[in-house]
């Protein structure tokens, strides 16, 4: 494999364990009893649709960026 492609899947498969580390961790405080019992804001149901709705690329591209 070329350098510029291990490079480029390195980079694809921090991205998504980032990602997917962040999703665990916050299904993980939604799960919390205390949590639960908390009503949950439209605002926040319509942000988290639209996460959802984005592609796993797009979602690595917005980590990238944040990161740097």
């Amino acid at each position: 494999m070329r350098p510029e492609r291990q490079h480029q899947n390195w980079r694809s498969e921090a991205a998504s364990r980032l990602w997917l580390s962040g999703l665990i961790a916050a299904m993980q405080h939604a799960e919390r009893p205390e949590v639960r019992r908390e009503p949950v804001s439209p605002e926040t149901l319509a942000d988290l649709r639209a996460q959802l709705a984005l592609t796993a690329s797009f979602r690595s591209s917005q980590i990238s960026t944040l990161r740097h």
